[in-house]
């Protein structure tokens, strides 16, 4: 295809029930729901949504799962509402739409999730036809959060891989997001997916888990563990670029030896309502930039500006807005 244009992103299709609470109780113990609200939640619905809210003037493209119920038709909704397409966001009988329950703290905006994997986890190689899209980018996630992408592939080691390698065989560049799980997996999910990716972002806890180092410790963010996990992401077979993202900022390292780095928002005291979706917004600040060939360093603020604008509400994606006003809080408040 002589010219592309635009991102398809597929896997996780998620609604969030984000419950707003008092406080984090022990175990038996009572926190008071202070306010209850649904949206989106999973990493394409999530970005596809911010890109969309942020203005992105190219073509964006679904793919995934989602029940034959009422949260499925309310996500089909959603993207018909943005002029997301749909021809590759499917419907099933077989299992419900995903939900979770993001629970957020007041005073701190921490989230906890429990989640049903429902729908996302039948998602499988054959539900992407790369064929029948123009599009320039393929993004996916959340790898480790869909049990048929993270099986086995006898040819690319995960099934997921398998499908990088597809896209990439079509002509799209591929990037990746993983899910922050507590577990040993990520070495044995991740590794294999990386020869056939492109971009790959990740938060410095995810990084961490997949390189065997220890990135933060506390508060303390150790920068030349971070430098060497990106290296050693590269090495395992990253074809262009590693982007790290925590809450100082973010920072991305090229095949090349480039290197960018960019502080976050310096945000003012009672602006944060909540944390849920902020890797999301950074991640689609970030592919708005990488999509239009922007400088890496432009690409990174564009990410820490869509992340601030991102905390001003407890939702992954409501707090969006077109990307010069996401900008200009980088203007009005500066960075760390």
């Amino acid at each position: 295809m002589a010219s592309r244009n635009g991102i398809l992103a597929g896997g996780n299709w998620i609604i969030d029930h984000v419950k707003l609470i008092d406080t984090w109780p022990t175990q038996d113990a009572l926190a008071n729901i202070l306010s209850s609200s649904l949206g989106t939640g999973g990493s394409p619905y999530n970005i596809l949504v911010d890109l969309a809210l942020m203005g992105a003037s190219f073509p964006l493209e679904a793919a995934g799962l989602v029940g034959n119920d009422d949260y499925g038709r309310k996500v089909l909704a959603d993207c018909q509402r943005l002029g997301i397409a749909t021809p590759q966001l499917l419907q099933t009988s077989e299992a419900p739409t995903s939900f979770t329950d993001v629970m957020t703290v007041q005073s701190t905006g921490r989230r906890t999730f429990f989640h049903a994997r429902g729908a996302n986890a039948l998602l499988s190689s054959p539900h992407f036809d790369f064929s029948k899209t123009s599009a320039k980018i393929f993004h996916l996630g959340y790898l480790l959060l869909l049990d048929g992408m993270d099986a086995p592939s006898p040819t690319h080691g995960t099934v997921a891989a398998e499908v990088l390698a597809r896209a990439q065989a079509a002509g799209l560049r591929t990037s990746i997001d993983v899910v922050s799980e507590d577990s040993d997996r990520f070495a044995k999910i991740v590794r294999p997916a990386l020869p056939h990716v492109d971009l790959c972002v990740m938060n410095e806890f995810e990084a961490g888990r997949v390189t065997g180092h220890a990135i933060r410790t506390g508060d303390k963010l150790d920068r030349d563990a971070l430098r060497q996990s990106m290296a050693d992401l590269l090495g395992a077979g990253v074809r262009e670029r590693v982007v790290i993202h925590f809450p100082e900022g973010g920072c991305a390292l090229g095949r090349d030896g480039s290197w960018a780095e960019h502080s976050s928002v310096r945000l003012p005291e009672g602006y944060i309502r909540g944390a849920a979706g902020a890797g999301d917004a950074f991640t689609a600040g970030f592919l708005l930039g990488w999509h239009n060939e922007q400088p890496v360093a432009e690409c990174l603020r564009y990410g820490v500006c869509a992340a601030a604008a991102n905390l001003s509400d407890e939702t992954c994606t409501n707090g969006l807005r077109p990307l010069p006003e996401c900008l200009a809080l980088g203007e009005k408040f500066g960075f760390r």
